[in-house]
């Protein structure tokens, strides 16, 4: 379908968003000697493999033993270090909720917990690792600023852009082969949403691998004479408000589309935006209080509703609602 249609935004090579991690905090690593890297076992899923290589003095494998990784982390921003730590996103967040919270997020230091296999795109591995919480869980904690970028590009710009950045962040992003679709040489501004696409009848707000998904289904909208605004709101905490009051001011209703439940994750952020300042229709797409399922990507995006065809009928479904 995607061939036929006429999008705005194209790809000629898939790539994952955790190589875009991998490639970023090399660079990071060149360009800042501060920079350290922490792995709880899995170099190789995190791509930090090439990090370890060139910077052996300043890469720590701590083994499965994530609680010990991130309070190692908390201890070395002491003394200058910019850590950061890596595993994949069900045991960088529900695995050591108690250790970021109080080493890190409460004492504000600054460490990076960088998650990959992040959502139902993890795949076959399925339910115990999909983990669907972990937004909601993270933009709780005072101090914590929380990325969720879209393609690998912008996962390797996020990355980059966290070095300059002080206090604590978490970084979320996937295992497959994704769309590349954003420019090389971006520049990355944590907390600025991204208006990729103009338009009048609706705002699609969406995040993370569904940021592709929403420039699919704008093109098929825009086939049915509807006009999709869709922004990028790779930062969820802190949040563009500014960008999303302007937007729905304009289109008069919104859909939120990201790869996460819908509770806690970006769509009830936009929810409390609007309803403190300007109540507007909005509809959810994301994952409705289930676990997930082993499976490919394309099939669990399909049977939860997280694709383009589903964010294109909460599109409609919102525009009838003004």
């Amino acid at each position: 379908m995607e061939k036929t249609l006429d999008l705005k935004f194209t790809y000629t090579e898939k790539k994952d968003t955790r190589s875009g991690f991998g490639d970023g905090l090399l660079e990071a690593g060149r360009k800042n000697p501060n920079v350290v890297g922490l792995c709880a076992d899995l170099i190789g899923s995190l791509k930090m493999g090439a990090f370890q290589k060139e910077f052996p003095d300043r890469f720590f494998q701590v083994g499965i033993a994530e609680a010990n990784m991130i309070g190692l982390a908390a201890g070395m921003t002491i003394g200058g270090k910019i850590p950061f730590t890596g595993t994949f996103a069900n045991f960088s967040t529900g695995r050591v909720y108690d250790q970021i919270r109080q080493s890190v997020a409460y004492s504000d230091k600054n460490v990076k917990i960088c998650a990959s296999h992040a959502g139902l795109t993890l795949g076959e591995d399925g339910a115990t690792h999909q983990i669907l919480e972990d937004v909601g869980m993270m933009r709780m904690l005072p101090h914590m600023t929380v990325i969720n970028p879209c393609d690998y590009n912008q996962t390797k710009a996020a990355t980059l852009a966290l070095v300059d950045h002080v206090g604590p962040a978490y970084l979320r992003f996937g295992r497959p082969s994704w769309p590349i679709f954003t420019p090389a040489d971006q520049k990355f501004e944590i907390g600025k949403a991204w208006k990729m696409i103009d338009g009048n009848d609706v705002t699609i707000f969406a995040t993370g691998h569904l940021v592709w998904e929403a420039v699919v289904a704008e093109a098929m909208l825009r086939e049915e004479g509807i006009s999709a605004e869709i922004i990028n709101i790779h930062t969820i905490k802190p949040l563009d408000e500014a960008a999303i009051l302007k937007s729905v001011a304009k289109t008069g209703c919104a859909v939120s589309a990201e790869e996460h439940q819908l509770n806690g994750g970006l769509g009830d952020s936009i929810a409390q935006v609007l309803s403190r300042n300007a109540p507007a229709p909005l509809e959810y797409i994301g994952v409705n209080d289930s676990f997930g399922e082993s499976g490919t990507p394309t099939q669990l995006l399909e049977k939860y509703g997280l694709n383009a065809e589903n964010i294109v009928k909460a599109a409609k479904k919102a525009i009838k609602r003004k």
